[in-house]
């Protein structure tokens, strides 16, 4: 009896995988149709998620729920004004900056591996930096030259980029007018001992993450900045707002951000691309052990190894928004399970009393 039933749970787990299979590729492509559909709801429901609090604080001093939203939302789009006025432009003049200096750049850095290549030819080392440094300069050169053939495509993406944030505001707006409504309405559909163990995992998840994400974030590009300007660093908005942007990816933000600038820096002075690198770690070091335990603690209780698979297919699916969303949507799967776990084990145990 024992053997027949360990067959048959052979037999429906090896049927059940390319079932679980074909249903994960077919939301795939369901995806990958309505990407930008679903792309701005989430967005829209992100921000009104973090609109929310604010929305609290305006309800408490005696502000009705209408006028509070209003107050906030008027507030918001005044801050998007203003920084679309003042640093925007700035951020952009240093990119078309930094894209003109680059081939320079390249240029001082290939005299300077020419000369290390030299040195280490005459002392019989196997080393081969003169073509590693060719085909990384050809490389950036190609992108460097295809950018101006994707200016139209910029203008037309940053027109429709307008078009997609007037959209989620607009959506945010009535979601935290709303949104209470629908959420319940979505959760009751699903029976209480599984719906209300995802409420709950799904707010603690998203409001841990996404807000401590977004200020440590904060807190990396406002310490940079400084920091930057008193090394002289080019462009130090630019590349403070470039590492604070990766700040939010776990796991791997930081080490991209840091080493994408480090490189950058590379090509026009070695030792200011170690100073900013020293730098950068040490805020990294002060953001992971002294802020982020109290901002995040143990956010989703996931193997690092099972977060890495999370932000992979986060990138796959839904791309730089995908790599947000996913560790908190991680996180509230295994939270509802747990809970739904532990819901199961407590109706079991007064069962087992009473017998």
């Amino acid at each position: 009896m024992r053997r027949s039933a360990n067959l048959q749970r052979l037999l429906i787990l090896g049927l059940s995988g390319p079932i679980v299979a074909l249903n994960v590729w077919v939301l795939t492509q369901l995806f990958q149709f309505f990407q930008g559909l679903i792309t701005i709801l989430v967005t829209a429901a992100i921000l009104a998620f973090l609109l929310n609090y604010p929305v609290r604080l305006f309800q408490r001093a005696k502000f009705s729920r209408a006028q509070a939203v209003t107050l906030v939302l008027f507030i918001t789009v005044t801050l998007m004004v203003i920084t679309g006025i003042t640093i925007v432009p700035i951020i952009t003049e240093q990119t078309a900056q930094l894209f003109s200096k680059i081939p320079g750049w390249l240029q001082a850095s290939a005299d300077n591996i020419k000369t290390l290549d030299g040195w280490a030819k005459a002392r019989n080392l196997p080393l081969d930096l003169m073509g590693f440094s060719d085909r990384i300069n050809n490389q950036i050169e190609g992108l460097l030259q295809s950018l101006p053939k994707q200016a139209l495509d910029l203008a037309i993406l940053t027109f429709s980029g307008l078009i997609a944030s007037t959209l989620v505001l607009v959506l945010a707006f009535y979601m935290l007018l709303y949104g209470n409504q629908l959420w319940n309405g979505l959760i009751n559909l699903f029976p209480p001992q599984y719906g209300f163990p995802f409420r709950d995992s799904l707010e603690l998840n998203f409001h841990n993450f996404i807000v401590s994400q977004i200020l440590l974030a904060v807190f990396m590009g406002v310490a940079l900045i400084p920091v930057f300007l008193a090394l002289q660093v080019p462009f130090a908005l630019l590349f403070a707002v470039l590492i604070a942007i990766a700040e939010v990816i776990p796991l791997v933000g930081p080490t991209l951000g840091i080493g994408l600038v480090a490189i950058l820096l590379m090509l026009q002075n070695p030792w200011l691309a170690i100073q900013v690198t020293i730098s950068a770690t040490i805020l990294q070091q002060v953001r992971d052990n002294v802020l982020a335990p109290k901002l995040l603690g143990d956010i989703t209780g996931l193997n690092p190894i099972w977060i890495f698979i999370a932000l992979l297919m986060g990138l796959q699916i839904g791309g730089f928004l995908g790599i947000i969303v996913a560790v908190p949507i991680a996180g509230t799967i295994k939270g509802t399970l747990e809970a739904v776990r532990k819901s199961h084990v407590k109706t079991k145990e007064p069962a087992a009393i009473e017998e």
